[in-house]
């Protein structure tokens, strides 16, 4: 691997011709060919999938307040929320649904039964130049219509329109996109301030209760609850992979939605689940508020995410190479190759490193040690240890830009 490592309409009557998943590295957004249209009541069956959409066409538009802060769910006599109608009322006018137009068809690699991605194409006999349609969600989170959404939801997207909880449509426009942390900003222009809601400062605990509200299958607003079920998960859908597992259900359509906590900020941005019918079994996947913030901050100052590289390609250490290293743990981020014209290649380093720290903090294994150098900024000055011949010693480097192909998966 390389030093980067390498996953509707509001009425719920959906009038397409034919149906199919649109599948991403991290997630699935339902997806529209738009011609000969027919109309049913219900999206048709999915196969195993990762999960992912957006929202549709509604009413003349009226004036929504800002949201103000929402007071803590009080607990019942067995600690649990007596109910979430009072949290919810002050957060769902943030949300929005997310439509999209995509030109098709769209190629998706087979993912060979894998339930976080969904296999096969869209629709592989689809005719060049028909337009797909996508399903998602989103929430504002500045007054002046800056909105949140999964870079798999806006990807490739020739027009982008959200629908607001009271029915209002808005025309919005991509400003910027991550791949690698699946995170996009898109933004609605109109003279008005919009009700937006801010992330949590502090992530949450295993257990805590949270609350997730979306557009599931195109159906617009909808609201599920449920608890953090572990931290940090990596599901290999790329190498900054952190996410707070979830069994409040998601569904398709839920992706780019958001999570809430009882006090009513940001923990989580929902972008995957494990499903191995297609629809929720109560595993999903949430991007981390503190993820999403120093990402989406960036988007919206500059447009896209720049990172620092040190050109290597690395490994992780097993057992037996940690044994024949002399290591009493397998730690570390061992360097297989070094990228010419790199500043890895400036610095000495060589094939056979074992890199096990980045500005004094240790390093655990490759993904580790990615995650670190991509969120310093290119011309930052970093101190690596290393492990060399059973010898450990520091080497300085400035960080170079990494390259534009490698800011895209695969990395």
């Amino acid at each position: 691997m390389t030093e980067n490592q390498t996953p509707a309409p509001q009425s719920g009557r959906l009038s397409i011709s034919r149906a199919a998943l649109f599948a991403s590295a991290a997630g699935v957004a339902i997806i529209a060919f738009a011609a000969g249209a027919t109309s049913f009541s219900a999206p048709p069956p999915a196969p195993p999938t990762t999960t992912s959409a957006t929202g549709a066409p509604a009413i003349a538009p009226t004036t929504i307040s800002a949201v103000q802060p929402a007071p803590a769910a009080q607990p019942g006599p067995m600690g649990d929320p007596e109910g979430f109608a009072d949290l919810v009322a002050r957060i769902r006018p943030a949300v929005v649904s997310v439509r999209v137009e995509i030109p098709g068809p769209t190629n998706v690699a087979a993912q060979g039964g894998n339930p976080f991605f969904q296999f096969g194409e869209p629709n592989a006999s689809a005719q060049p130049g028909r337009q797909m349609v996508g399903e998602g969600s989103g929430f504002f989170i500045t007054g002046d219509g800056y909105i949140v959404t999964n870079n798999h939801v806006v990807d490739h997207a020739s027009s982008v329109q959200v629908t607001t909880d009271d029915g209002t449509v808005y025309k919005a426009r991509v400003i910027g996109t991550d791949p690698k942390t699946d995170l996009a900003i898109i933004k609605v222009d109109a003279n008005k301030t919009f009700p937006h809601v801010k992330f949590a400062d502090k992530p949450p605990r295993v257990g805590d209760w949270v609350v997730a509200v979306g557009n599931p299958f195109g159906l617009g607003n909808t609201v599920t609850a449920g608890i953090v079920s572990a931290l940090n998960r990596d599901i290999g859908a790329s190498a900054y992979d952190q996410f707070i597992q979830i069994d409040a259900p998601i569904n398709r359509g839920n992706s780019g939605g958001p999570t809430f906590d009882l006090n009513g900020s940001v923990v989580g941005i929902n972008s995957v689940i494990f499903s191995p019918s297609g629809g929720s079994v109560g595993v999903g996947f949430d991007i981390p508020a503190a993820t999403a913030k120093s990402i989406t901050d960036t988007l919206i100052k500059q447009g896209h995410i720049t990172r620092g590289w040190l050109g290597v390609e690395i490994q992780d250490v097993t057992p037996d190479i940690a044994a024949a290293l002399g290591q009493k743990e397998p730690k570390g981020a061992l360097v297989a190759q070094i990228l010419p014209n790199s500043p890895a290649a400036s610095a000495g380093l060589k094939a056979g490193d074992l890199i096990t720290g980045v500005n004094g903090k240790t390093i655990k294994d490759g993904r580790q040690l990615v995650q670190e150098i991509g969120d310093l900024a290119p011309g930052t000055s970093v101190s690596l240890d290393v492990l060399r011949k059973a010898k450990t010693k520091q080497v300085a480097l400035t960080l170079g830009t990494m390259p534009a192909q490698q800011q895209t998966p695969p990395a």
